[in-house]
């Protein structure tokens, strides 16, 4: 992989050393494993409207190719396969793809795992159905540049999810002073306010890349129940799903 002037190295060097906990319920990614059934369920619907399938179908995402933006240990890349997508996944943390190559071999996923990035696949001309930018944008070092690439990568007629934490007091109460330091849901440092961005912002830079945001959803999470749910306020945690109009 080349150098990729979106990559953060702090960044990518603390989850680094927390790749071997991915697949751990209980762990420091919990929450993701909680969110990724809220999320799919979301993923799902949208993706089937934008494309004509029906969601209640066992793989309503057949023939699809879905790039997983930053996936991790794969924990959404094997979930969106297993709703019939061929599902690209790719990190900048070459452990992280080690470690989803294998979980996905052990369950017998065809899912393709790639160290490399957005700006690397644009470059290289790489256009997909549906992208998947999920808790990815508030950890690139050059954001403005990272959505420009990512924008490149969605074909003519094709869409763009992405999640991430608006930068508001509410969210610095909740997903860093809470979620890190008092219920420690979330190792230290995992998040950093400044660069949570606004939903405006976002769709600024959607609309750059030539597409128009579709839906807005927020998420919210019950502190003592642990589980998650979607909700009109997008004060915290919120996806937006972005379409590119230019149909083939």
């Amino acid at each position: 992989m080349g150098p990729s002037s979106s990559i953060d190295p702090a960044e990518a060097a603390h989850f680094e050393k927390l790749a071997q906990h991915w697949w751990d319920p209980d762990g420091p990614f919990w929450p993701l494993h909680r969110l990724n059934t809220l999320r799919l369920g979301y993923i799902r619907d949208q993706l089937a409207a934008r494309f004509g399938r029906d969601p209640g179908t066992v793989h309503p995402l057949a023939g699809l190719r879905v790039l997983d933006l930053g996936c991790g240990g794969g924990i959404l890349s094997e979930a969106v396969a297993g709703l019939g997508a061929e599902v690209h996944g790719v990190d900048v943390v070459e452990r992280n793809i080690r470690i989803a190559e294998r979980h996905a071999a052990g369950r017998g996923l065809p899912v393709r795992y790639e160290w490399s990035s957005a700006e690397d696949l644009a470059e290289r001309g790489e256009t997909y159905d549906a992208v998947l930018n999920m808790e990815v944008v508030e950890h690139v070092a050059d954001l403005p540049f990272f959505m420009a690439c990512c924008t490149r990568l969605v074909r003519p007629g094709g869409a763009m999810v992405i999640g991430t934490l608006n930068r508001t007091l509410a969210s610095f109460f909740g997903a860093i002073v809470l979620a890190e330091y008092v219920l420690h849901w979330l190792p230290k440092g995992t998040h950093h306010w400044g660069k949570f961005p606004k939903p405006a912002e976002l769709e600024e830079l959607l609309k750059r890349g030539g597409m128009r945001v579709t839906d807005r959803i927020g998420v919210g999470i019950n502190p003592f129940g642990w589980w998650f749910r979607l909700t009109r306020y997008m004060g915290i945690n919120y996806m937006l799903v972005a379409e590119n109009p230019d149909r083939p």
